[in-house]
């Protein structure tokens, strides 16, 4: 096997293991936020405004951030799924586990914010790779010819 081709394979490799990754990441964003929605957006804010009760951060705040966390759980996990504005979507999801971070720490619940740091080290790692973006309906729609 020449040079060439051994790299063309492991490029290959790279991009099939991204895809594999970011599918999964996005069905695990993507269904945080439908469930929550289909299971009644009341339940889960009424939760979340009991859970940061003792925090500083105003009722109000928490009650509204309850009823946008969903939607952009689901937008931004259906985009990192289907590789859609993939770049974007993987930002904003970075951002909001930094803010859903921020949260937790407020509540002081350290497991939670653990397993909230391993999204954070697979955002960073799917934004870093994104070259091996291939398998995706940003690269399907980029490679369509233009009218």
């Amino acid at each position: 096997m020449h040079a060439f081709e051994a790299g063309r394979e492991e490029r290959r490799d790279f991009s099939i293991a991204y895809a594999l990754l970011r599918i999964t990441l996005g069905i695990n964003i993507a269904l945080h936020g439908i469930t929550r929605i289909t299971a009644g957006q009341g339940t889960f804010v009424a939760e979340l405004t009991r859970q940061f009760q003792a925090t500083v951060l105003p009722h109000f705040a928490v009650q509204i951030f309850g009823y946008v966390l969903p939607w952009a759980e689901a937008i931004i996990g259906l985009l990192v799924l289907f590789g859609t504005i993939t770049q974007a979507a993987l930002i904003a999801g970075a951002l909001l586990m930094a803010v859903l971070t921020f949260g937790t720490a407020l509540r002081q619940d350290w497991n939670v914010a653990g397993l909230q740091l391993i999204y954070a080290v697979v955002y960073f790692l799917l934004i870093a790779g994104r070259r091996y973006n291939w398998l995706s309906l940003d690269r399907l729609l980029s490679s369509r010819p233009h009218r």
